[in-house]
């Protein structure tokens, strides 16, 4: 196998995969929406930091209760997942079909809004306080933006 081939075909293992996670992440927030707005809340409502032993922090003031904009929070992320998920697919398609050249816009849009919603949800849960008793999803959204963020570096090396 010729370098160039083995280079093109990790890059299309790559897209192809940041595609999938990107449905799947979309798809399972639209299967079990109830389900994903009841865990956003749970960080807007600022709970586990409610939960025995109690947090007693000033953060607290910062609790939203409102339904609503748990639900308007997750739509937000859903869109922008949905968005990065047409556009990765579309990447793609352009890549295995035209070139990697014609799919590199749209594999960057796609992480693009990657990079949105999840320094939405880590800037949202900074705010809300999920670093003291959360560091997990913490962790989890750090790592994912690492990856967007390689993912950049990839797809563009030859380009910048």
């Amino acid at each position: 196998m010729q370098l160039q081939h083995s280079i093109w075909l990790f890059h299309a293992i790559l897209a192809t995969g940041l595609a999938l996670w990107l449905s799947l992440a979309a798809i399972n927030n639209l299967h079990a929406f109830h389900g994903a707005v009841w865990a956003v809340g749970n960080t807007m409502r600022m709970d586990p930091l409610r939960q025995d032993p109690t947090i007693v922090t000033p953060l607290l003031r910062r609790a939203l209760t409102s339904l609503t904009l748990h639900r308007l929070s997750l739509g937000v992320v859903l869109a922008l997942q949905l968005l990065a998920a047409v556009a990765a697919w579309t990447g793609v398609a352009l890549f295995l079909g035209a070139s990697p050249t014609a799919a590199l816009p749209w594999l960057n849009l796609a992480l693009c809004a990657m990079a949105a919603f999840l320094l939405l949800m880590h800037l949202g849960g900074l705010w809300f306080g999920y670093w003291i008793v959360q560091e997990g999803l913490q962790t989890t959204h750090l790592v994912l933006l690492l990856w967007t963020i390689a993912l950049f570096l990839l797809f563009n090396a030859q380009r910048t």
